[in-house]
Formats: structure tokens, sequence, C-alpha cells
């Protein structure tokens, strides 16, 4: 049974649904704003905590590979732009049938 409250669509309650934009289905939303700004907002409204989840893995490679500093505003700035481009850029959808690995540990 689905409740709408204010725009959000809730399963259970506490439970926050959104239309992930990487898994293209209904999913628990994230608890709160992960990111500043309107990508922020953006990311909030449209990932998923699955989602979410794949963009942290890929972060670490981003920022191991570009060897960025989290606290650099020029590296805040190219992680920013990749997150845009990991969620909402051209290829952001997952491929059809794509099943998550399972977490290590």
């Amino acid at each position: 049974m689905w409740s709408n409250t204010g725009g959000q669509r809730t399963g259970k309650p506490g439970a926050r649904m959104v239309h992930c934009v990487k898994f293209d289905k209904e999913l628990p939303g994230l608890d709160r704003v992960p990111w500043r700004g309107e990508l922020g907002k953006r990311v909030f409204e449209s990932v998923s905590k699955d989602a979410w989840k794949l963009w942290l893995e890929h972060s670490k490679m981003v920022m191991n590979e570009y060897r960025l500093n989290p606290l650099d505003p020029n590296s805040q700035k190219i992680m920013e732009e990749q997150m845009e481009q990991f969620f909402f850029g051209e290829g952001a959808k997952l491929p059809e049938g794509y099943v998550a690995p399972k977490a290590k540990g």
C-alpha cells in the first residue's frame, strides 16, 4: 500500500521512495541531501540508496585515479562533474539486466 505525502511516495513508515534514474524503477531514496547545491537536490530527488552505493564505489576510484583532495575546491568541482555524469549524463543508465555485485565482507 502506497501513500502520497507531500509528493514523496512511501511504502512503510520512514521509507522515502524515488524513481531511480540509475535503475529506472521505484526504490528507497536517500535519507538526506548528499551534496550541496542544485546537484545535491537532484540526486536526493531521483537517486536510490542502491545507486548511491554504486556512486560511492565509483567515487573512490575517481579520487584515486585523479589523485584528488576532498578538501580542495578544484577537486570538489571535478567530483561534482563526475557525479553529474554518473547519474544524469550520457550512458548513465545501467545495462538492461544488470545485477549489482554482492558487498564484500
